[in-house]
């Protein structure tokens, strides 16, 4: 349900011109934001979740607590380019859940609980 209004809100967004034959919105292709800093860094958190999985240092249920707060932050960083541009608020936003989540991945490795 979520997805599905999402996906009609950012299509609303998208449409701004007027077919002069046709009447019908057209859709302008958005912009590319890029933000190589938050991606990288979630690509290493996501690859630091992987490993604590693989060796048991984190548990199903930290696991999937970690992973629902990354997910939370790729849907912040989507809202965040929305409208193509990324603001210093925005990027220190979402750079600071990125050094929450990066204390919690490591709090929970180095924690007493484990897989076996």
């Amino acid at each position: 349900m979520k997805r599905t209004i999402l996906s009609l809100l950012c299509g609303a967004v998208m449409f701004t011109g007027v077919l002069p034959a046709t009447g019908l919105a057209a859709a302008k292709a958005p912009a590319r934001v890029k933000t190589p800093v938050v991606n990288e860094r979630q690509h290493n958190q996501q690859a630091r979740i992987r490993q604590g999985i693989k060796s048991g240092e984190l548990t199903r249920r930290e696991a999937v607590r970690l992973e629902k707060q990354e997910a939370r932050i790729r849907v912040n960083e989507r809202f965040a380019k929305a409208d193509g541009k990324v603001t210093a608020v925005e990027r220190a936003r979402l750079q600071k859940e990125q050094k929450k989540a990066s204390q919690n991945i490591h709090d929970q490795k180095h924690d007493s609980q484990d897989r076996n």
